[in-house]
């Protein structure tokens, strides 16, 4: 461990990273503009050995990685094995499950459809569900579809024993999903019901990350569109984008391109199969490339348009990105998006964490500049240590600190 962070500490001087900073907080690195073609776009020695080190701090068979500088991808590199018994070698093209970076596509699904003027952000989701949807613990208050999209429905806990009983290899359907498996799941008296679901705060007041909010985003989706949310992603948002290697379920990915999800444990690797978790899809289980993912990045980036090809308009987008409510000090939530709660430098993303996999996007929009980050390992008991988010941090800030030197 001393000679790895020794490592560390001299290739970072060498770059010009601040060593000591990444690995103590989770700060973006400060960037400037970024010049496309410049000579330091390509990936090389000192940066790779760095890269490196920072994966087995982090204990990373594989990541991919971007920077998107100027509606454009500038660099992107993949590094080690997607499937060590295998020994593939990770691309850019490689497909990584983005656990609640899934978010960000299901909220913009929606979200065309509000462009649409098929509802309003303040309507009572009840008008548009075949239940009613309310806190048992406040039957009064109706929850708008902005309060689900970010997170302020006062919906609390995920149910472990469904959480646990969809977590299964392949790509399993559960019966009545999401109708009447909702309604089942959410209301009293029903047959998944838990009092755990709901908090004891009222609807809109206060934050609780809630993946089963986005089955319900998703299930608008369907109802208002009525067309299968996977085919309306696909119809709307992934072949307007350009990512055709893009899904949500297995059975619409090649499984041999996807990133095989390990349980970093006892030292080594433990293999768990491809799986689905089919009541909570739309919140974790999108799977894409970096090359593919960064299209849907650049729109967002963008104004809602990728190459001319548009999927928002700009007032949505900038909806979408704005803090709607603040659970601290930290950060906010938009609309499917974190938001950093800073002063001088607003930051817009998300990070996504599951078994075998996490993620992490990063949008600096006074720059103009993204870093996109996948990963296919996840320590035991669905956690990341210290030490694993540091070398994390530190990979982030050697990103933003590669496109600021680009500019020089």
């Amino acid at each position: 461990m001393k000679k790895q962070l020794l490592s560390i500490m001299i290739i970072g001087v060498f770059l010009g990273v601040s060593v000591q900073g990444v690995l103590i907080n989770s700060t973006l690195a400060d960037t400037t503009s970024v010049t496309e073609d410049h000579p330091q776009v390509r990936s090389d020695f000192l940066f790779d050995a760095y890269i490196r080190t920072l994966m087995r701090l982090a204990n990373k068979p594989s990541i991919a990685t971007c920077i998107i500088h100027d509606d454009d991808v500038i660099w992107s590199h993949a590094y080690g094995y997607y499937d060590i018994e295998n020994q593939k070698e990770a691309t850019t093209q490689t497909l990584y499950l983005q656990a609640s970076v899934s978010k960000t596509v299901t909220a913009t699904a929606l979200m065309q459809l509000y462009e649409q003027g098929l509802f309003k952000l303040d309507d009572d989701v009840n008008e548009y569900l075949p239940f009613d949807l309310r806190n048992p613990n406040f039957p009064d208050i109706p929850i708008t579809i902005e309060m689900i999209l970010s997170h302020r429905s006062s919906l609390a806990d995920d149910n472990l024993y469904w959480m646990c009983l969809s977590y299964l290899p392949g790509d399993p359907d559960v019966e009545g999903f999401p109708y009447p498996w909702l309604e089942e799941y959410l209301t009293p008296g029903g047959s998944a019901y838990s009092s755990s679901t709901w908090s004891l705060d009222k609807p809109g007041e206060t934050y609780y990350y809630a993946n089963v909010g986005f089955s319900i985003v998703a299930y608008l989706v369907e109802l208002l569109s009525h067309q299968d949310f996977n085919e309306y992603c696909k119809e709307h948002i992934f072949q307007p984008l350009q990512m055709n290697t893009t899904g949500f379920r297995l059975r619409d990915v090649d499984i041999d391109n996807c990133a095989v999800p390990y349980e970093f444990k006892d030292g080594g690797y433990f293999r768990h199969p491809h799986y689905g978790i089919h009541v909570l899809y739309p919140a974790i289980t999108l799977r894409t490339s970096i090359d593919e993912y960064s299209h849907f990045i650049i729109a967002h980036m963008n104004g809602g348009v990728w190459h001319g090809v548009r999927i928002l308009n700009e007032s949505t987008v900038a909806l979408m990105h704005t803090a709607h409510f603040s659970p601290g000090d930290k950060y906010n939530y938009g609309l499917g998006w974190e938001v950093t709660n800073k002063v001088f430098k607003k930051t817009y993303g998300h990070s996504g964490g599951y078994v075998g996999f996490l993620n992490l996007i990063t949008i600096v929009p006074k720059d103009d500049t993204a870093v996109i980050f996948f990963s296919n390992a996840l320590d035991s008991e669905l956690r990341s240590t210290r030490m694993e988010w540091n070398a994390i941090s530190a990979i982030n800030h050697a990103l933003f600190a590669k496109a600021k030197r680009m500019a020089s």
